[in-house]
C-alpha cells in the first residue's frame, strides 16, 4: 500500500481495514475537540462505523478520485489527511483534515498538507486545491496560510455542525503561485 514518509518520526499511508481499531481509538480519545469543527464525531460509535469509513476511502483511492491517508508519528496514528474528491474536467480538489489531540502542535498537519500540495501539483497535474475551514477555528485556517494558500472569501452559513451553523473561510491555492518543496 501507499506510503509516504515526511521525515523520520512521520509519514503517510492510506488507511486500511486493519487500521480500523486504532482509528476509532483516535476519534473517540479525541471526540470532544474534533466534535467542535467536524459534523460527522457522532456517528463514529464503534471501530465497525471506522472501518465503514476506510472501506469507502479505499473505493474512492481505487476510482482515482483522491485518498485517505493516516498520518503516522513515531509509529503511532496521530490524525488523518485525504482530499474529498477530484473534480478531474477541471484539474481541482479539496483537502480534509484533522489531528488527534496529543498531537496538536508539533507541525504535523503542515507538514503533511505541504506532502499533499505537492503530491497533488506534481503528481495528479492539478491546477487547484481549496481548503475550507470554521471561521472559528484558527488552529487550522493557520495551516492553509503557512503554506500559501490565499484566503479568498468567506462563506455564510456553510457548514452545519449538530445545533448550529457556521461561516467558513475558503482558501486557495493554484500551482502557478506554489513554491514546490521537494
Amino acid at each position: 500500500m501507499f506510503k509516504y514518509e515526511l521525515n523520520n518520526n512521520t509519514e503517510l499511508r492510506l488507511l486500511e481495514p486493519k487500521h480500523a481499531e486504532e482509528l476509532y481509538r483516535l476519534t473517540d480519545q479525541s471526540r470532544h475537540s474534533l466534535r467542535q469543527w467536524l459534523p460527522w464525531v457522532d456517528f463514529i460509535k464503534t471501530p465497525d462505523d471506522s472501518n465503514e469509513f476506510i472501506e469507502a476511502s479505499l473505493k474512492q483511492f481505487s476510482q482515482t478520485n483522491g485518498f485517505q491517508a493516516g498520518i503516522w508519528y513515531k509509529g503511532e496514528l496521530a490524525g488523518v489527511i485525504g482530499l474529498h474528491r477530484i473534480d478531474w474536467p477541471n484539474q481541482s480538489t479539496s483537502v480534509g483534515y484533522w489531528l488527534g489531540e496529543k498531537f496538536e502542535g508539533k507541525g504535523l498537519m503542515t507538514e503533511a498538507c505541504r506532502a499533499v500540495v505537492n503530491y497533488c501539483f506534481t503528481d495528479l497535474h492539478l491546477k487547484r486545491i481549496e481548503i475550507r475551514t470554521a471561521v472559528e477555528n484558527h488552529k487550522s485556517a493557520a495551516i492553509p496560510e503557512r503554506i500559501g494558500f490565499k484566503k479568498e472569501g468567506c462563506l455564510k452559513s456553510a457548514e452545519k455542525l449538530y445545533d448550529k451553523h457556521v461561516d467558513c473561510y475558503v482558501f486557495g491555492l493554484i500551482r502557478e503561485e506554489y513554491n514546490l518543496v521537494i
